[in-house]
């Protein structure tokens, strides 16, 4: 009966990111990099957007507590198109995770991730996978000015970052799983696609990323090497 009753409340707090289409939530995700790239002072670094091979937009992730802890929310993930350094089309994520404790409340973040290494791409191609576990997460600096050459930088193959009540901070997601939507991509697409199928592959993007896409290029054209 316990079980049953957590179960009911937590549906209950993530329906309304239920109820929203893919479209919309595309739309989110777009505001949320749109607002966060434009504060030059909190922002993240254009040094490391420049070298991270994907971008990971959960927007409005959901923490709802009551007796149990939760969070979900759902993103896409966007990386560099294979062979033409450019921005492929988005892969529907959904990224959950959950704490225990006595807590009553409910709050709604935006995050975004960069994945930095070669193995964080492999990781992420995979249709589900643990953050901290399997592929190493760090909490990203925040500032234009700030040195991209951190420890962080240096040793994590995901670097995160979320915005909650206005206030952008670096934020560790060690715990939380990540994995492929195939619902959200076969409302997207058309069909059923995985990951690795649209982020590896020549996918033509939907007509509903073309705003991001061009966020994307125009702030970070090509990879540093």
């Amino acid at each position: 009966m316990r079980t049953l009753l957590v179960t009911i409340i937590f549906v209950m707090a993530c329906s309304p990111i239920l109820a929203e289409s893919a479209a919309e939530r595309m739309h989110e995700a777009t505001t949320v990099f749109n607002e966060l790239m434009r504060t030059p002072d909190k922002g993240i670094p254009l040094e490391l957007l420049a070298r991270a091979h994907c971008v990971v937009i959960v927007p409005g992730l959901k923490k709802a507590a009551f007796i149990v802890g939760g969070q979900y929310g759902s993103g896409f993930a966007v990386c560099r198109a294979p062979r033409r350094n450019a921005w492929g089309a988005p892969s529907a994520v959904r990224l959950e995770g959950g704490s225990f404790g006595f807590q009553i409340g409910a709050e709604s973040t935006d995050v975004i991730m960069l994945v930095m290494s070669r193995h964080g791409i492999k990781q992420l191609l995979d249709d589900k996978f643990t953050l901290g576990g399997s592929a190493s997460v760090a909490a990203g600096p925040v500032g234009r000015s700030t040195s991209a050459n951190t420890d962080a930088f240096m040793s994590a193959g995901i670097l995160s970052w979320s915005r909650s009540h206005g206030v952008f901070a670096g934020i560790s997601l060690n715990g939380s799983t990540l994995r492929n939507d195939v619902d959200e991509n076969r409302e997207l697409y058309g069909r059923s696609l995985h990951n690795r199928d649209i982020l590896m592959k020549n996918v033509k993007p939907p007509a509903q990323a073309a705003t991001l896409l061009s966020s994307l290029t125009r702030l970070s054209p090509r990879e540093v090497k």
